[in-house]
């Protein structure tokens, strides 16, 4: 089984979008999968459509996407069809639906995704306030994209069940493969139980990590620490990707801003805070597949997070974590965390089965043999 990796971006470059689609290609490839890349793809008349945006924003004041634009999705097509005719591949992939939209070509067209145009509409910030335009041509194109394909591929639940809603795309060619962690990992049990073995009992350790500090909830972390050191539970938590926007930063906060993980001293750095922490806490109010959770539980580190988005396929309560309504209080997860940091063989056992979770679900090893399972099928 050959296959044709078409991506708009270099996926070779794990700098590109959180390094997914490099991460997918490693999955593959660790299958024994012999991959032909078709990417990046060249955006023909940028300087037309990148004058359409500036109209929308400064006239309009509304977003226009210019990768949802027929006639930029029609000229990938070109390039990968033009490129398929030069290669030998039994199937066409790709990490997204934007390259294969408009593709016509005789092989099977499988893509492995998080979300769907619908499903982001109003969702993140950046789906917000789109002119009808883009709306139009983002439904078009996925619509058109799940019609051509024959395996759909979600992370989640979620991204999966509001595809088939918004398109009525055939179920059996819609499945769910979780991703991996985006972080290597070579521990095994013992690693791991002395890692919560070393935890402090008497200091609640929380961590947050994320780049949005609204979107992933930060203000919300920043609230509960505050409220569990009044409540009598000594807690610190550190802030890693972004800077917390407060008017006040208690001593128990730690803000490190972002940190590369690219860099060896940085990887390092972020991987020794996470195996310290007693908690990962992301209140997140709009997420798809946020891969800090998998990486977290890939050092025994349980998950506090919500119940939105494709959140609830990777954290399960009292298996790796806890998940909480958006709307909660945060007197809500302050009585979580004081209640299991009081009964700690709780906290231990809960810690290690996040491990469990990771090493059964949540790693690119075992997402590359269902995704290979998968794709073989569609032969």
């Amino acid at each position: 089984m050959n296959i044709a990796y078409v991506s708009t971006y270099d996926v070779k470059d794990i700098r590109q979008f959180s390094g997914l689609g490099y991460y997918i290609a490693q999955a593959l490839e660790m299958q024994s999968i012999p991959l032909e890349y078709i990417c990046p793809l060249k955006e023909r008349c940028s300087l037309l459509f990148k004058g359409k945006v500036y109209f929308y924003k400064q006239l309009l004041h509304q977003r226009y996407f210019r990768d949802r634009e027929p006639f930029i999705l029609k000229e990938y097509a070109k390039q990968v069809s033009d490129k398929l005719s030069q290669i030998n591949s039994d199937i066409v992939f790709s990490p997204g639906t934007i390259p294969i939209s408009y593709l016509e070509c005789d092989r099977p067209i499988a893509f492995w995704t998080d979300s769907n145009f619908a499903s982001m509409i109003n969702f993140y910030p950046q789906f917000s306030n789109m002119c009808e335009e883009t709306i139009k041509n983002g439904n078009a194109m996925e619509k058109a994209a799940l019609q051509k394909c024959s395996l759909a591929i979600y992370s989640s639940e979620w991204a999966a069940k509001t595809a088939i809603e918004n398109y009525h795309v055939e179920q059996s060619k819609v499945k769910v493969v979780p991703f991996g962690a985006n972080i290597d990992c070579d521990r095994n049990v013992n690693d791991v139980k002395n890692l919560i073995e070393s935890r402090p009992t008497n200091l609640c350790k929380l961590l947050f990590l994320g780049v949005d500090w609204f979107r992933k909830g930060g203000n919300i972390a920043l609230e509960v620490t505050k409220e569990l050191n009044k409540s009598g539970l000594k807690t610190e938590l550190t802030i890693i990707g972004c800077e917390p926007i407060t008017d006040e930063l208690p001593n128990f906060i730690t803000p490190l801003g972002f940190i590369s993980k690219l860099i060896q001293s940085g990887k390092k750095q972020i991987e020794k805070i996470i195996s310290e922490s007693h908690f990962l806490i992301l209140p997140t109010i709009a997420d798809c597949s946020p891969h800090a959770l998998a990486e977290a539980n890939s050092f025994g580190v349980p998950c506090i997070s919500t119940n939105v988005g494709g959140i609830p396929t990777i954290v399960k309560d009292n298996i790796n974590g806890k998940l909480f309504d958006k709307d909660s209080l945060t007197t809500e997860y302050c009585q979580y965390i004081s209640h299991i940091f009081a009964n700690y063989p709780e906290y231990k056992k809960l810690a290690f089965s996040a491990f469990n979770e990771y090493q059964l679900n949540l790693n690119w090893s075992v997402a590359g043999q269902t995704v290979k399972k998968l794709l073989e099928n569609i032969q």
